[in-house]
C-alpha cells in the first residue's frame, strides 16, 4: 500500500476496531489510540519531507501532497497526537471513552483524506464524513451537548449541500473533478455561484459569520478535549485549507470576490470579539475568540496579495496552536474547579502554575503581543492590507482598522480571562487544593507546554522556521514592506523584563509603606471580593452596542435560529393550505396546471 494511504486508512481502521475492544481491559483503548496517533504524526513528518507526492488510480491523481497541503497535514498529525495524550487523563473513567477514541481516530483519518484529496468528489465524501464525526464527537458529552451537536450538524451539513452544488457546477464548466487540472475564471453567473457555494462550506466549517453560532455553543456544552480538537484546531485547519485551495488554485479570483472575503473577515473579527467581551463562561468566551480568529484568516486570503495570503495561512497555523492551548488550559481548570463560570473562579494561578503560564503565553499570542507568533502573523496580514492599498484599493484602511481594533479587544478579553481565572480573589476552591499544588497530571500539561512553546518558537524564529519551511513555499512572491527583527525584539523585551525585576527587588529592599486598599474610593473590607467578570459590563449600556447585544440574546444574528423560525412559519402556512377540504385541493390543482401550461407554452 502506498504510504500516502496510511494517514487515511490506518486511523479509521483502528478507530473502528476501538468500538469492539472490551472496556474491562483497562487502558487498552487509550494505549492503542496513543500508539496510532504517534505513528500517524511520525508518518506525516516523513511525508512532509518527501513532498511533492501523488497517488494515482486508473490514470487519475486522486491524492496529492504539495506545499499547501503538506503543512496542514503535518498540523493534523500533531494535534491528533497532542489531543490523544491530553485525553488519557482528561477522559479517565468516562463511560464513553471507547466511543470517544474511536471517533477521534476516525476524524484524524478523515481529515487526512480531506487534505490529501486531489479529486473534488473524493473531497466531498471526506468532507461529509468529517461533518458526521463532528456531530458524533460533540454529542458524546451527554444530553446537554445534544442540542449543540444538532446545531453544528444542521449548519455544517447545510453548507455541505451547497458544496456539492458548487462541485457539480465546476464539473459542468470544466469537465473534470481533478483539482490540479482546474483553473476556472470567475466570470459569469455560474462560476460565481460555484465559488460562493464552496466558500460557504469553508465559512461554516471555520465558523465565519453568519455561520458561527455552533462554535460558542459547542465550546460551552461539549467536552473541552473535543472543542480543542475540532472547532479550535482541526475544523479551522480544514475550513481555511479549503478556502485557500479554491482561491489560490481552483478559481482565478477577481477583486469583487476578494472584497466579499474582506467584508466577511472584518465583520467576523469585530462582531466576535465584541461578543467575547461580555461572556461569563470561560469556554464560551474562548469559542467567540475562535470565531474572531477565523475572520483574520479570511481577511488575509481576501487581500489577494502574497503577504496577506501568507499572513492568513500563518495565522491559520498559529491560531490552531494557541486556541487549542487555551482550551486545554480551560480544561485543566475545569478538571480542578469543576466549573468554567468566571464568577466562581479566581486565585488558581498559585496552585496551578504551569497551567497559568501556558494560558498566559497563549493569551498574549492570540492578542498579537510581540515576540509571540500572533504578532508576526497579524503583522503580515497588516502588510498585505497596506500592499493592497498601494495597489489602488480605497478601502484598505477600513480593513486595517477592523483588524487592529479586533486585536486590541482580544487583549481586553484575555486580560479579563486571566484576572478572573488565575489572578483574582479566590471565589470557591476545594479545601484539599487550597494550600497545595493542584497542577494537573503530566499527560495533560505536557501538550499545553508543547503548544505554548510553539507560540514562542514560531514568534522568535518566525522567519527562520515556520515561514521559511511551511508557509513561504506555498505562497511564492512574498515581500515585506516593513522591518521586524524577532530576535532583536526578543532580546530587548527580555532585557526590559529583567530590568523591571531588578527594580522590583531593589524597591522591596528599602522601607515599604503598606496601606489599605481602596476600590472606587471605598475601603476594601474583609469579605469583599472584586471580580474580573464585571470589567466590561458597562459596554452593554451603550446605545448602539446595547441594542446589538439584546439582538444577539434574541438570536437575531443566529442563522440556525432564523432558519428554524422561517421553517416554522413555512410549515404553518402549508398546514393552513392542507385544510382537508376537497374543493380547496381542486382549486390549487387548477392553479398549478394553469401555471405549468403557461410555462410549457412559453
Amino acid at each position: 500500500m502506498d504510504l500516502m494511504l496510511y494517514p487515511i486508512v490506518l486511523p479509521i481502521a483502528v478507530g473502528l476496531l476501538c468500538l469492539a475492544m472490551p472496556r474491562r481491559v483497562k487502558g487498552i483503548v487509550e494505549r492503542t489510540a496513543l500508539i496510532v496517533s504517534i505513528t500517524i504524526f511520525g508518518l506525516t513528518v516523513f511525508l512532509f519531507s518527501q513532498k511533492p507526492l501523488h497517488w494515482m488510480w486508473d490514470a487519475n491523481r486522486f491524492l496529492r501532497l504539495d506545499n499547501l497541503s503538506g503543512f496542514v497535514l503535518l498540523a493534523v498529525g500533531l494535534f491528533g497526537f497532542l489531543i490523544v495524550l491530553y485525553s488519557i487523563v482528561f477522559m479517565r473513567d468516562k463511560i464513553y471513552s471507547n466511543i470517544y477514541y474511536a471517533y477521534l481516530l476516525c476524524t484524524i483519518g478523515i481529515a487526512s483524506g480531506i487534505v490529501l484529496a486531489n479529486d473534488l468528489v473524493l473531497l466531498a465524501v471526506f468532507w461529509g464524513l468529517s461533518g458526521l464525526t463532528l456531530y458524533l464527537m460533540i454529542g458524546i458529552a451527554g444530553a446537554g451537548a445534544s442540542a449543540a451537536a444538532k446545531k453544528a450538524l444542521v449548519i455544517v451539513g447545510g453548507a455541505d449541500s451547497l458544496m456539492i452544488l458548487g462541485i457539480a457546477i465546476v464539473w459542468f464548466l470544466m469537465g473534470s473533478f481533478t483539482i490540479d487540472r482546474i483553473s476556472l475564471p470567475v466570470v459569469g453567473l455560474l462560476p460565481v455561484i460555484a465559488f460562493l457555494c464552496l466558500a460557504i462550506a469553508a465559512f461554516a466549517k471555520v465558523g465565519a459569520m453568519p455561520f458561527h453560532s455552533w462554535i460558542p455553543e459547542t465550546a460551552e456544552k461539549s467536552s473541552i478535549a473535543v472543542t480543542a480538537f475540532l472547532p479550535a484546531s482541526l475544523d479551522k485547519l480544514l475550513g481555511i485549507y479549503l478556502l485557500a485551495r479554491i482561491t489560490m488554485d481552483l478559481f482565478i479570483m477577481d477583486k469583487t470576490l476578494g472584497l466579499l472575503l474582506m467584508i466577511v473577515g472584518s465583520l467576523t473579527i469585530v462582531a466576535a470579539v465584541m461578543m467575547a467581551l461580555v461572556q461569563n463562561d470561560l469556554k464560551r468566551l474562548l469559542g467567540y475568540l475562535v470565531v474572531a480568529g477565523a475572520g483574520y484568516m479570511v481577511l488575509g486570503l481576501g487581500t489577494g496579495t502574497p503577504a496577506g495570503i501568507a499572513g492568513g495561512l500563518f495565522y491559520l497555523l498559529n491560531s490552531a496552536i494557541w486556541t487549542a492551548c487555551l482550551f486545554l488550559s480551560a480544561g485543566a481548570v475545569e478538571d480542578r474547579a469543576n466549573t468554567t463560570d468566571l464568577e466562581r473562579l479566581g486565585g488558581w494561578g498559585p496552585v496551578m502554575p504551569i497551567t497559568f503560564v501556558v494560558c498566559l503565553v497563549s493569551g498574549l499570542a492570540i492578542s498579537g503581543i510581540p515576540p509571540f507568533n500572533g504578532f508576526v502573523s497579524k503583522w503580515m496580514i497588516y502588510q498585505g492590507l497596506i500592499e493592497l492599498g498601494r495597489g489602488g484599493d480605497g478601502l484598505w484602511f477600513v480593513w486595517l482598522v477592523a483588524a487592529m481594533f479586533g486585536s486590541a479587544l482580544t487583549l481586553a478579553c484575555i486580560i479579563r480571562l486571566i484576572h478572573a481565572t488565575f489572578l483574582g480573589q479566590v471565589a470557591r476552591m476545594p479545601d484539599e487544593v487550597r494550600d497545595a499544588n493542584s497542577e494537573v497530571s503530566p499527560s495533560m500539561w505536557l501538550p499545553m507546554i508543547v503548544l505554548a512553546g510553539l507560540c514562542v518558537v514560531f514568534g522568535v524564529f518566525a522567519y527562520a522556521v515556520p515561514l521559511k519551511h511551511l508557509i513561504i513555499p506555498a505562497v511564492p512572491g512574498v515581500s515585506y514592506l516593513g522591518f521586524w527583527s524577532p530576535g532583536l525584539a526578543t532580546l530587548l523585551i527580555v532585557v526590559g523584563v529583567l530590568a523591571g525585576v531588578v527594580i522590583y527587588f531593589v524597591g522591596r529592599a528599602s522601607n515599604v509603606k503598606e496601606s489599605e486598599a481602596f476600590i472606587g474610593g471605598e475601603l476594601l473590607r474583609e469579605g469583599m471580593r472584586v471580580s474580573g467578570v464585571d470589567f466590561y459590563r458597562t459596554i452593554r449600556d451603550f446605545g448602539l452596542f446595547g441594542n446589538a447585544y439584546k439582538g444577539a440574546e434574541r438570536s437575531l444574528f443566529d442563522i440556525y435560529d432564523l432558519g428554524g423560525r422561517f421553517l416554522f412559519y413555512f410549515v404553518q402556512g402549508l398546514r393552513r393550505i392542507h385544510s382537508g377540504i376537497l374543493p380547496t385541493y381542486l382549486s390549487w390543482m387548477l392553479v398549478g396546471f394553469t401555471v405549468l401550461l403557461f410555462v410549457f407554452m412559453g
